[in-house]
């Protein structure tokens, strides 16, 4: 093979390794890729599904509702004309089970599942229909019996269970059971340090103080012929106000201080009473000792019997 020969057979072998080179960079690199989109699309395939969580975006619309609705929403009770559910924001909180605010999302979350759970349509918006359902839920858990008390059902109360401490001895009775779980509801509040009640330091059982207000009785029993009386004195009163077939003759439903103007049903009062810590403690632990609320009014309680309480 002569010189010129062997320089070709060398360039030919030159770029022969150069396109090797190429090729086999190529590939290394074309692996690389394929392998890198192989673990994202395995990654992709194997994640779990996303679900909307109170955090996300699409929660937050029953959100923005609900906190409109709290203040805004029209509804009637009793023939009067009401606007928002604000007030009864203690008592939504303790039906659907949480703590959080009506402008959360968690709060929507919330209510979705008691609406689910209920029957209803789970949007997580707190609208008229949904307010009423929870209405009637409220009002389904008072005394159904109304049958007015006896004499021998009744006893008289000390003069230091009331509110009012010159009320006339024939408007201090109460039914018997009803008076014994209301001393150990107190009871149970004044060990409770965070309500800063004040005590009896002569009772040891855990007795209001004579100057303390909270907790202390309004009203009890009231006879047919003294609600009657009462509705004369207030004929504005309304359905809402002073019903008809009180449960209150029954001896069994108490009016008790939780703040503000004690029996004011103005929602600027109704407004202090159920921020107050002693209504919030009753919507808590009032059903432990047997007492249901009148959602309505925040002072007054009604009782059941423990053996109908539902929830610890």
């Amino acid at each position: 093979m002569n010189r010129f020969q062997i320089r070709i057979t060398i360039f030919f072998i030159a770029i022969a390794t150069s396109i090797a080179v190429v090729w086999l960079d190529a590939s290394a690199n074309r692996g690389a890729v394929k392998d890198a989109r192989g673990a994202t699309a395995g990654n992709d395939e194997y994640l779990e599904p996303i679900v909307p969580s109170p955090q996300s975006s699409s929660a937050s619309q029953p959100a923005k509702r609900n906190e409109l609705l709290r203040t805004d929403l029209n509804w009637t009770f009793g023939s009067k004309q009401q606007r928002g559910w604000y007030l009864y924001t203690p008592l939504i909180n303790r039906l659907i089970d949480t703590k959080h605010e009506p402008a959360s999302r968690r709060f929507a979350s919330a209510l979705a599942r008691w609406q689910k759970k209920s029957g209803h349509m789970p949007s997580g918006v707190l609208d008229d229909e949904t307010l009423y359902k929870m209405i009637v839920e409220w009002q389904g858990r008072r005394i159904k019996d109304r049958t007015p008390a006896q004499p021998g059902q009744l006893l008289t109360a000390p003069i230091s269970d009331f509110y009012d401490p010159t009320r006339a001895e024939e408007l201090r009775s109460v039914e018997r059971n009803t008076y014994a779980a209301y001393k150990r509801m107190v009871a149970a509040a004044v060990a409770e340090r965070s309500l800063g009640l004040a005590r009896n330091p002569k009772r040891p059982r855990g007795e209001l103080a004579a100057g303390e207000k909270y907790l202390k009785i309004i009203s009890a029993f009231r006879s047919r012929a003294y609600q009657e009386k009462l509705r004369r004195e207030s004929p504005n009163s309304g359905t809402a106000g002073l019903a008809v077939n009180s449960p209150h003759f029954t001896g069994r439903a108490l009016d008790l201080y939780v703040g503000g103007d004690p029996v004011d049903t103005r929602d600027s009062n109704r407004a202090i009473q159920v921020q107050t810590r002693v209504y919030l403690w009753l919507v808590r632990n009032a059903e432990r000792f047997g007492f249901r609320p009148y959602f309505y009014e925040p002072w007054h309680w009604e009782y059941v019997g423990k053996g109908a309480v539902a929830r610890p």
